[in-house]
């Protein structure tokens, strides 16, 4: 199967269905009152984190979605029906952006977590809903409000406790491959591991840890320099890091050098990559060179606080021990949720009193998302409904404000998307 780590989607949630204008014609009910039932909500798009995925492959081949439109709203108080939301399932680890602004929509961290990535809009109230003791006979209704649409980028942070990290080639696939049932291919040339890797590492009845694979990395990853910033991504949840060394001596490379290299790039993408607690696994141990590097470097990194083990990823030596060092260490770290550096911005409701007025050119433009919802909703054939609006824009102060910066009769005045002259 395809990995896909990230893509870009469109989505558009419904529009919200309008709401009715309609009285009562009943026989023997001669003055039938106003009857025009609410329009249906618009349909939502939702993510759903799901345990069972591990790629964002299926929104490469459909990258638009847009949800139902609620139905509008008949006479004899009938509401019109909602529009069916849509609902994505994502694999667990999913981090959601805006496209356009860079912020964090929503970060799926959980199975089965459900997070609103577009509003479906709010079906119009019908004139039925107008109705008070000072207005029995009301002739408008509201439109249905906009539905939010964005354009959304999806990136995929695999959700692992544990991360192996290392120059490409130094066992980590081996590793895996050895302690859990992940079966990654094999293989003795750099860059071997194309895609992440996650195995699920049993250490007794009850207890357990997932490890990720992570692909090489080498001087400039974080730069982007061989699969850099590609595969970067993927160690910035786990908790704990193994860091694999070859010490076999058939690299041609210094042991010592390519540790303080990925240490060096892991600091660069990341400050709190560079704070995760490390255990070194030498691996290779086995072979007849190692023993003639192992001693100098397993006391240069004893000396700096790190905790070694002498493994050997194809035969299994030392690889159990390193398993139990990793529970106990995992059972010491805090398992976190989302990270607390992002900023979630979920969809909020407009707030009907925050406004602003400015002017560009000759023209006035009123800026704030309730006036803006209101004038969206608001039937500008319908004589009654203009009238409510222009009662509103005086209430809330904006025809005072428009007079006080200048505005005289007939001046273009401007809100969302609607145009009309000021008449005072």
């Amino acid at each position: 199967m395809m990995f896909v780590d990230e893509v870009q989607i469109h989505v558009k949630a419904g529009r919200g269905g309008d709401g009715a204008v309609s009285f009562r014609r009943e026989k023997h009910v001669p003055r039938g009152g106003p009857d025009g039932g609410d329009g249906g909500h618009g349909g939502s798009i939702l993510l759903i984190g799901d345990p069972n995925m591990t790629t964002l492959v299926d929104f490469r081949f459909k990258r638009s979605y847009k949800a139902p439109s609620g139905v509008h709203g008949a006479g004899n108080n009938k509401s019109g029906k909602s529009g069916e939301d849509i609902e994505l399932r994502v694999p667990v680890g999913t981090q959601v952006r805006d496209a356009a602004t860079g912020e964090t929509v929503a970060d799926i961290v959980r199975p089965g977590q459900r997070e609103v990535v577009a509003q479906g809009g709010r079906g119009g109230r019908g004139n039925a809903a107008f109705v008070s003791a000072t207005h029995q006979v009301p002739r408008l209704a509201e439109k249905g409000e906009p539905p939010q649409e964005r354009d959304l980028i999806l990136e995929l942070k695999l959700l692992a406790d544990v991360g192996l990290i290392g120059f490409p080639n130094v066992g980590k696939s081996t590793l895996i491959s050895h302690i859990s049932a992940a079966k990654p291919k094999i293989a003795d040339y750099p860059f071997t591991t194309l895609v992440p890797n996650l195995g699920v590492v049993s250490v007794e009845p009850g207890k357990s840890f997932v490890v990720a694979d992570i692909p090489g990395l080498i001087e400039g990853a974080s730069e982007g320099a061989g699969l850099g910033h590609q595969f970067l991504r993927h160690v910035e949840r786990t908790r704990l890091l193994v860091h694999l060394v070859d010490v076999s001596g058939m690299t041609m490379r210094d042991p010592a050098e390519d540790f303080r290299i990925v240490n060096r790039e892991l600091a660069a993408y990341s400050e709190r990559l560079s704070a995760l607690p490390q255990l070194v696994a030498l691996n290779k141990a086995d072979l007849p060179e190692a023993a003639s590097i192992v001693p100098e470097l397993r006391a240069q990194l004893t000396a700096e606080g790190y905790d070694v083990f002498l493994i050997s990823a194809v035969t299994g030596q030392g690889v159990q021990d390193l398993v139990y060092a990793i529970s106990r260490a995992l059972a010491e770290l805090p398992v976190p949720v989302a990270p607390a550096e992002e900023k979630i911005v979920r969809y909020e409701a407009p707030e009907e009193d925050t406004w602003e007025v400015e002017q560009e050119g000759d023209d006035y433009v009123i800026r704030g998302k309730g006036i803006e919802r209101l004038v969206a909703i608001t039937d500008m054939n319908n004589e009654a409904a203009v009238r409510r609006l222009q009662r509103t824009l005086e209430r809330m102060g904006i025809i005072r404000e428009l007079r006080d910066q200048g505005a005289e009769e007939g001046s273009q005045v401007r809100i969302g998307d609607v145009e009309f002259d000021f008449i005072d």
